[in-house]
Formats: structure tokens, C-alpha cells, sequence
């Protein structure tokens, strides 16, 4: 079903159930003596969704290891280089003294959770009232506790969310980091702009950013997203990518930030990988993704 600008989901359904995609694939690669990743909330974060198709994935029921992008380890190294990414750039932004971070669309992210925070360091998830709900009574029923002041804002980022964002606390004199990680596709072109100059006007000097950048604005064509689609389908998920991806033009990441104040330094998908000693798979649908870049701005 195609979004609308009052659509909702839980993370079973629609957006939401990408987000247990990404979930999945963190507990996957959590798995095992040689793990890439540690987060140990993954897991029973996803069993609580109660996919049947990813409980199965799992517990080892099911094997995509004959699909190129689906596979194991394709699927638990691309999410290895991305968590990582972000992981560091968090950890970066507190060794230099920002005590405020902000998760935007954060769905089943455990980084309140489970990484090393410095003392006095106040986390911000935003994302829908559902989803915030579920997420915290599931964690809190497995006696799972922050390991920092987390506060919760559960709001959609179609609403006020500044204004929610500074009911619940957030301090706009201090610098913050920020991350959108996985978030822009799923907003339209202008939705885009709107937030990046939502976080410009909340953001004190010396405040970083961390989301992803394609350099064709058009990436995620029809044809793109029917094959993601397939591979979607794969996984048990009936989803279509065109309807949760907005397409058209839309501003190029790094020269709207650059444009806005940010000084941007941008990390090729490519050279990330060789930086984890991994090799970067050629398929033609990781081809897209070959193309995006992880980026890090700090407003001056």
C-alpha cells in the first residue's frame, strides 16, 4: 500500500517491519564465536515482533545462502559496516565532549542500551508512539536497562517533533550529535530539507551529524525498487519498495549541508568496507548501494 501523510505502522508492518529487517540482520550478525557485531538486544527485540519468517531465519530454519545480496554473510557484513559506522561516530562525538545525541527515527536502534556512555550524557530516541512503546516495555521486561539517561519522544517526524524534542528536556545551547541512519528514502524530497533544517536550528556550534548520502538524488527508481522488492519478498516480507520510498529528485545530501553551515566528510560504502577488511560484494542490486556513502558534518 502506497504511504500517505498520515500513515502509521507497527514494526511488523510497512516501514516498521524494515526496521526488524535491519534488526534482524544486527542479531544475525551478533550470532556466533566470530560475531562482527555485539548487541544483544537485537535478538529478543525481534522475537518479540514475532515475524515468523525472521524467527525462523534466526534459529537457522531457513537458509538464503544461494542469493547473492541475502546470504549470510553479504547480509551480516553490510549491516557490520553500517553499525560500526555509526557506533564510531557517537563514540568520536562524545570523546569530544558532546554529552546530548539524538536518534532519529530510531525503531529498534539499542545504542542507549548497549554502548559506553560518558557520565551526564542524555540520549534522545524519537520515532512513533508505538514504537517507542514497544520497544521500551521489551527491553524493560527483559530487565534490560539504559546505560545512560535515555528519553524516549515518541512522536512521527511528520509532526512537531522540535517542539517534543525541547518538552522533553533537550538542551539547544549544548552541542549535539545526531544521527538518521536508514531514514531518508522513506521521507519525501521536501520532508528532506525540512529536517535537516529542523536539526540546523536546533543544533548549538560544534554539534555533528551522521546519515547517508547517494550522489543521484534519483537512486531508488522503479525499476531499483521492484528488485529490492524481490529480495524482500525472499526474506517473507510482502512489501513493496516503491511504496515506502519516495522518489524524484531531491536535495544531494552533502552540498545541502555544506549549503546549511555543516563542514562535511564523506566515507565511500567501498572504502569502508576495505577499512573492515571486508570486500565489497558486486551484485547488481549492492551495486546501488555501492554508491551511497556515510557521511559526518560538524556545524561550524
Amino acid at each position: 500500500m502506497p504511504r500517505t501523510h498520515d500513515d502509521t505502522w507497527d514494526l511488523a508492518s510497512s516501514v516498521g517491519a524494515t526496521a526488524t529487517m535491519v534488526a534482524l540482520s544486527r542479531a544475525l550478525a551478533s550470532q556466533g564465536p566470530d560475531a562482527l557485531l555485539d548487541d544483544p538486544f537485537a535478538d529478543p527485540l525481534v522475537r518479540a515482533v514475532g515475524v515468523p519468517q525472521f524467527v525462523r531465519l534466526l534459529d537457522g530454519e531457513v537458509s538464503l545462502d544461494d542469493d547473492p545480496v541475502l546470504n549470510r554473510k553479504t547480509r551480516i557484513q553490510q549491516i557490520a559496516v553500517r553499525t560500526r559506522f555509526f557506533d564510531d561516530f557517537f563514540t568520536g562525538a562524545t570523546d569530544a565532549g558532546v554529552r546530548q545525541a539524538v536518534i532519529l527515527a530510531s525503531g529498534l536502534d539499542t545504542r542507549a542500551y548497549r554502548l559506553q556512555w560518558p557520565a551526564g550524557t542524555v540520549v534522545y530516541e524519537i520515532d512513533q508512539p508505538q514504537v517507542i512503546d514497544f520497544k521500551s516495555t521489551t527491553l524493560a521486561d527483559f530487565a534490560a536497562t539504559p546505560a545512560t539517561e535515555r528519553r524516549a519522544i515518541g512522536i512521527d517526524l511528520r509532526d512537531d517533533w522540535p517542539a517534543a524534542l525541547r518538552k522533553g528536556g533537550f538542551d539547544t545551547g549544548q552541542p549535539t550529535a545526531w544521527i538518521a541512519e536508514g531514514l531518508l528514502p522513506y521521507l519525501p524530497p521536501e520532508a528532506q530539507d525540512r529536517l535537516f533544517d529542523n536539526i540546523t536550528a536546533l543544533s548549538a556550534p560544534g554539534s555533528r551529524l551522521a546519515t547517508e548520502h547517494v550522489p543521484d538524488p534519483a537512486a531508488f527508481t522503479d525499476d531499483r525498487a521492484n528488485k529490492i522488492s524481490e529480495r524482500w519478498r525472499r526474506l517473507g516480507l510482502d512489501l513493496n519498495a516503491s511504496d515506502l520510498f519516495y522518489q524524484g529528485e531531491r536535495s544531494v545530501v552533502i552540498d545541502y549541508l555544506t549549503g546549511h553551515g555543516w563542514q562535511v566528510t564523506e566515507y565511500p560504502v567501498r572504502e569502508l568496507y576495505r577499512r573492515n577488511g571486508f570486500e565489497f560484494p558486486e551484485d547488481e542490486i549492492m551495486a546501488t548501494f555501492g554508491e551511497l556513502s556515510y557521511v559526518s558534518a560538524t556545524l561550524g
